[in-house]
């Protein structure tokens, strides 16, 4: 009879030896850890096999277990399990909450990683072929040593120009370190592309402003500089040719010279003085060798290209009451009636320049130079935009805008703020108000050339806007400035003028001439009269009446009559001044005195203090009388007459 035993196998304690030394130390294998032994036995499942072929083996199984179970129950048994419905709903429900226990468990190892730690599979190594990893270096090795070899042979070609062309050529390289001090530049594959263009500045302008840099040819850096005094055209001077080695190709469009000229005609008449050229008297045409000046001339030459473009759109968009011009590169608006502004787009390139003799006509420096500033300060705006208040706020709302809800503004406000002067408007305005300007200076020189008495003082404020100018007006006499001075400010607008007059009033003219002649002579009056009346109170006299617009006589075109009449100390003697200022100041003057002699006491007047009433008035021949002006011989007449009294 044999006993049965169990006998239990295990692995070895030790492990596997992976090496020997020369000296017989035996160095043994470390144990695999936990996730090395887990990947080694994942790697022996075949998951070559679907989910389907495993559940449907799975099935297979669990019916023949249920077949035996059948088949070995009693029939008591199963006719007690079909006493109960509700058997197979348990089981359901049971295997349900595995699954989901099963579920929950994986979740937890997936998001925590202290349950287990997921390591890649070893694969097996690909096999290495040697003489495939031989070719492959000695291809990259032939390429580097081309690469090399060919660098090599172009700085000897290099140093071998340098040698034979040192005094006539420089550095390329040290060249085109100085173009990147000042200009844009990127390498787009073997060229280098340099940019003209105002976006870093805020442009918007669609042109895209490139220009390319190459290397200069040996017969370009080696020929000697061309003499400025070349067989030119008239009017037209070459730039002195200089050695680079280095060549900047510009777009055809942006080459030559180009320049905004700002004609104010009137009536087919240059109204304008100025005679100094924008460009001098003469034509330069860059050559090219001077990259620096070609690169100027060509950004000169787009950035009047997109002023040109951006008023041309501003006339078409804009509804004036006189439609705006754009024909060519040629646009007119309408400033005053019968003043035209010609705005005009002049580019010329070197053969047009060399061939072209004709000077460039007269036109406007300050508008032109108002139009740059206008365009600069528009690129200004794109890029430099308000900073919020407080630092939460959006960006880009003003800071008028964004006290809008503060300050409780209504709608009115809201659309005027809203409202912007475009380019063309702006420019238009200007001209307006130099227009203006011109008229109100010409018509006080005039005035003050025509008028001796009294003195016109006419005294600008330096500090101005492009729209609003400023002028003090004085009016008084040579030696009795201290008695009265009448002064007369005048705000010159765009289309408008405004007057403040000495004793408070505000009147607004339009931008007709007559309007501001009539205003002047008007205070001319007025000031005579006044200034008599305080000199009058310095002599005793009396002030009867006074009247500053006299409605006796012929009416006056321009001006108007002022009157007063005076009594002396005594009473005796009556003096009546009328000024009438029309094309030219007429003063007449007019004496009375008592006792009349005419008066004779009869049945009706008895009384002699009748008599004092005063008598017929006589002209006083009043150019005749002696006195530098009006109140000098005014103050002789009323000595004269206060001593015979």
């Amino acid at each position: 009879m044999s006993l049965s035993a169990n006998i239990s196998v295990e692995a070895p304690i030790e492990n596997q030896i992976q090496e020997i030394a020369y000296d017989g130390t035996e160095i043994y294998q470390l144990p695999p850890t936990l996730s090395e032994h887990l990947a080694k036995c994942a790697t022996k499942i075949d998951f070559s096999k679907t989910s389907s072929d495993i559940d449907l083996l799975q099935q297979s199984i669990k019916k023949e277990d249920e077949k035996k179970e059948e088949e070995s129950k009693d029939p008591k048994e199963q006719f007690q399990s079909s006493l109960w419905p509700w058997d197979s709903v348990r089981n359901k429900l049971k295997e349900a909450l595995t699954e989901v226990c099963v579920l929950s468990d994986v979740l937890n190892i997936a998001k925590e990683k202290r349950y287990m730690v997921l390591d890649p599979i070893p694969q097996e190594p690909p096999e290495v072929k040697q003489m495939v990893l031989v070719y492959a270096r000695k291809k990259a090795l032939a390429s580097a040593a081309n690469i090399l070899q060919s660098g090599v042979e172009r700085l000897k070609a290099v140093q071998s120009d340098q040698g034979v062309n040192r005094t006539n050529s420089t550095d390329f390289h040290i060249e085109l370190l100085r173009l990147r001090r000042n200009w844009r530049l990127k390498k787009v594959s073997n060229t280098i592309i340099g940019d003209l263009s105002y976006r870093t500045a805020g442009s918007k302008f669609m042109h895209p402003g490139m220009f390319e840099v190459t290397k200069a040819e040996d017969e370009e850096t080696g020929s000697p500089p061309a003499s400025p005094s070349g067989s030119g055209a008239a009017g037209t001077v070459a730039c002195p040719k200089i050695n680079s080695a280095l060549r900047v190709n510009v777009p055809t469009e942006l080459q030559g010279v180009a320049f905004i000229k700002v004609i104010t005609q009137k009536d087919q008449e240059d109204l304008c003085t100025a005679t100094v050229n924008m460009m001098g008297s003469t034509q330069l045409v860059p050559q090219a060798g001077a990259w620096q000046q070609t690169l100027e001339y060509a950004q000169n030459v787009l950035f009047c290209k997109e002023l040109f473009n951006q008023l041309a759109r501003e006339a078409v968009q804009l509804q004036a009451p006189i439609p705006h011009v754009v024909v060519g590169n040629q646009i007119r608006a309408t400033l005053l009636p019968g003043i035209q502004l010609i705005i005009s787009l002049c580019h010329s390139t070197s053969s047009d320049s060399n061939n072209s003799s004709e000077p460039i006509k007269d036109h406007d420096h300050v508008l032109e130079h108002s139009l740059h500033q206008l365009l600069r300060e528009f690129h200004h705006k794109n890029t430099h935009h308000p900073f919020p208040h407080p630092a939460s706020g959006p960006l880009g709302p003003s800071k008028k805008r964004m006290l809008a809800g503060p300050s409780a503004y209504d709608r009115h406000e809201l659309l005027e703020m809203t409202k912007s002067q475009t380019l063309l408007e702006q420019i238009i305005a200007q001209a307006q108000h130099i227009f203006t300007r011109r008229r109100t200076q010409y018509v006080l020189d005039t005035v003050a050339r025509d008028v001796k008495d009294p003195m016109i003082t006419s005294h600008w404020n330096a500090m101005n806007s492009p729209t609003m100018s400023c002028v003090k007006i004085n009016i008084t006499s040579h030696g009795y400035d201290a008695n009265l001075r009448t002064s007369l400010v005048i705000h010159v607008k765009e289309r408008s003028l405004k007057c403040i007059c000495r004793d408070g009033r505000i009147m607004h003219m339009s931008y007709e001439p007559q309007e501001l002649r009539d205003l002047i002579l008007c205070q001319i009056s007025q000031h005579q009269i006044v200034c008599l009346q305080n000199l009058a109170k310095c002599m005793a006299w009396q002030i009867l009446s006074s009247s500053s617009h006299l409605g006796i006589g012929s009416v006056e075109p321009l001006g108007n009559a002022s009157s007063c009449v005076l009594a002396s100390p005594n009473s005796d003697r009556l003096i009546a001044v009328q000024v009438r200022c029309d094309s030219q100041i007429d003063v007449k003057v007019y004496i009375a005195q008592s006792p009349a002699k005419d008066f004779f006491p009869g049945s009706l007047v008895q009384g002699r203090h009748w008599e004092h009433l005063g008598g017929h008035f006589k002209e006083v021949r009043f150019d005749k009388m002696e006195g530098k002006n009006f109140h000098n011989k005014m103050e002789f007449l009323m000595a004269s007459l206060t001593s015979q009294s």
